[in-house]
């Protein structure tokens, strides 16, 4: 066994390159016959000194002669040997025996007395049974070896195949390699969500996908995984159009019902390049570095219809015009929003262009009548009440909405607020009977300031006195009252506003609906913090919307996995699943036989309770890849 390099044309445009071939010298009679084992394509890097440790490694895997450590191969050589020898057995097993490259007598020697004992307590008749393959190996011999993930991949691709989703690849003309990049980047976003770089050490050094999709991701090249979010980039509209279709048509869902929602990821470095790249207000608390908007269209069922990039500093309540013109949205639509989005400006658009809506009001005064509330039992089993207020004149109905938890809540964060507001103004009084403390009237006014800025409106609710001396430049005195204003969150914690122009709906329909955008908020978070939104390595704006729509169309299977299971009463969040279909891994066994000769077994590990309750609930194979045997 050798390395030979040879010298061919590219079929396509007839331009001469050099590529690399395993090859075996074969004697037929007086000739000596080179024959080709493996392509190993044109980028084969091992450099010439090493083909013949190489060599001597790849042989020495096949037999199960080597040592675990071999301190004088580099990595990169013992990475290419065990790589080639696990092609050599998956793709050119018979050729190896054919060719005697492993001294063995025969290709398969059956242990005739254990076959006799097998059929002689068989009740089913011989000419009915599958025949026994049973071998005699030296149990001592045993080695596992190249582990693969397999779970992730094989739900992955079913929930890729329901919506047929490499055909419309297919047909927006993507090229093989493409498609097969695209799929591992997205699946590798499901399993090991990060950047592109490591999904593509993750395809080729830890998962089994391509096994199951019989493609060589460790010859892949990492370019080829940019060049196939350029790819999805460039059809981006056809591709989310279609999609929400076919899920459409999958599960029957009315789309009646749109939610808009926003947020943001942050990059590490400068990203000087992008211009999307913005300082602003990140979710994450990442002032310090620069970010960008990610926008979503959902329908109520949780896909997502529509995505779009903004600048990071980009306002909520100003996109939404933006998202929603040329969505496609079926007449009077319905659209929920919370209370960001829902500016004066946006609801006269929506209105203009025949749109619903359900929003969280942005007025600040609040009001709660409970003798004409009427109580709604939620899922949880504790009870909102709801008190509706209709207004003719713009036809808009307000429904008031009371809840003994949230007022728990609201009435925890007011007392910490109020305590930390007095905390600051006891430290400025304190601080007049200080020697060196500051007293001058116009420094401890702007002081105050700040502290009623930070404290989020809650100094609106206190009436504070500085008394000044004789000159009135110092201060020597500091009183202040606690007076809760009416209409605000102190006088009626636990009270919110909900607003909409569908004036037809009852109280409980309405707030049912908009039940929908708490409920899908929770899920929307899978999509930020279990698929690798954030952080973005990329500078370049293309390569930065792509890895955000790659997030998104990871999102979108993922939904599609978690909306079959909960139909059978399998709830859990994607984290949770991914924990349980990544123990299944596929794995390598191998043995040497009695009569000299090596057995090899790659299968997947039997799954757990848990798992198999996945793969039944979804008709998936237990043991997805099959069982490849290989006799030397």
């Amino acid at each position: 066994m050798f390395i030979r390099r040879t010298q061919t044309r590219c079929r396509a445009t007839g331009e001469p390159h050099e590529t690399y071939r395993l090859v075996h010298s074969e004697r037929i009679g007086q000739k000596v016959k080179q024959v080709t084992l493996l392509n190993l394509g044109r980028h084969f890097s091992i450099q010439p000194t090493f083909w013949p440790a190489l060599c001597r490694r790849v042989l020495e895997l096949l037999s199960l002669q080597t040592s675990l450590f071999d301190p004088d191969l580099p990595q990169t050589v013992a990475l290419a040997a065990e790589h080639i020898a696990a092609r050599l057995l998956a793709e050119s097993a018979p050729l190896l025996v054919r060719l005697s490259l492993i001294p063995t007598p025969a290709m398969s020697v059956v242990n005739e007395a254990a076959q006799a004992a097998s059929e002689s307590v068989s009740s089913e008749p011989p000419e009915s049974r599958t025949p026994a393959e049973i071998y005699t190996i030296d149990a001592n011999s045993l080695e596992l070896a190249r582990p693969r993930s397999i779970g992730v991949e094989q739900v992955g691709l079913a929930a890729m195949d329901l919506v047929n989703f490499t055909s419309l690849l297919m047909g927006l003309g993507l090229s093989g390699p493409i498609r097969a990049a695209v799929v591992g980047s997205i699946i590798g976003r499901m399993a090991a969500p990060a950047s592109e770089a490591a999904t593509h050490r993750w395809l080729g050094q830890r998962s089994g996908l391509g096994e199951l999709l019989d493609v060589d991701f460790e010859r892949m090249k990492p370019i080829t995984l940019y060049r196939a979010s350029d790819a999805l980039m460039k059809h981006r509209d056809v591709i989310e159009r279609t999609l929400f279709n076919r899920v459409h048509d999958l599960f029957g869902f009315e789309t009646t019902v749109t939610l808009y929602d926003l947020t943001n990821t942050y990059f590490e470095g400068t990203a000087a390049a992008n211009p999307k790249a913005q300082r602003g207000r990140s979710k994450e608390k990442r002032r310090d570095c620069p970010l960008v908007t990610l926008g979503l269209v959902l329908d109520g069922s949780g896909f997502v219809r529509r995505s779009q990039t903004f600048d990071g500093n980009a306002s909520e309540g100003k996109t939404l015009a933006e998202m929603l013109k040329d969505l496609g949205a079926p007449p009077g639509a319905l659209v929920v929003m919370d209370a960001g989005i829902a500016t004066e400006a946006n609801l006269t658009w929506l209105r203009e262009h025949g749109y619903r809506y359900l929003v969280v009001s942005r007025e600040r005064a609040r009001q709660f009548e409970a003798d004409t509330a009427i109580p709604i039992e939620t899922a949880a089993g504790s009870a909102v009440h709801i008190q509706r207020i209709d207004d003719s004149e713009h036809q808009e109905v307000r429904l008031y909405c009371y809840s003994e938890q949230r007022e728990q809540k609201e009435r925890g964060i007011n007392q910490h607020l109020c305590e930390r507001f007095e905390a600051g103004l006891q430290k400025i009084a304190d601080g007049l009977h200080k020697p060196r403390a500051e007293k001058r009237l116009d420094k401890l006014q702007q002081r105050i300031g700040r502290l009623q800025e930070k404290y989020h409106g809650i100094g609106q609710h206190y009436t504070i006195e500085l008394t000044p001396d004789e000159t009135g430049e110092k201060v020597i005195g500091l009183t202040w009252s606690k007076q809760p204003k009416a209409g605000s969150r102190l006088s009626h914690p636990g009270v919110y506003c909900l607003r909409s122009n569908e004036t037809q709906w009852d109280a409980e329909k309405l707030w049912r609906t908009y039940i929908m955008l708490t409920d899908l908020e929770a899920v929307f978070r899978s999509l930020k913090s279990e698929l690798g939104l954030r952080p973005v390595y990329h500078h370049k704006e293309v390569r930065v919307d792509g890895h955000l729509f790659i997030t998104v169309l990871a999102y979108q299977f993922v939904q599609i996995i978690r909306r079959q299971l909960k139909e059978h009463g399998i709830h859990d969040r994607w984290s949770t699943l991914r924990d349980i279909l990544s123990v299944q891994q596929r794995v390598t066994a191998s043995f040497r036989r009695a009569d000299g000769g090596i057995l090899h077994i790659r299968k997947s590990t039997q799954p757990e309770a848990e798992l198999a309750r996945i793969y039944h609930t979804l008709g998936l194979d237990p043991l997805p890849g099959g069982v490849q045997k290989t006799l030397l």
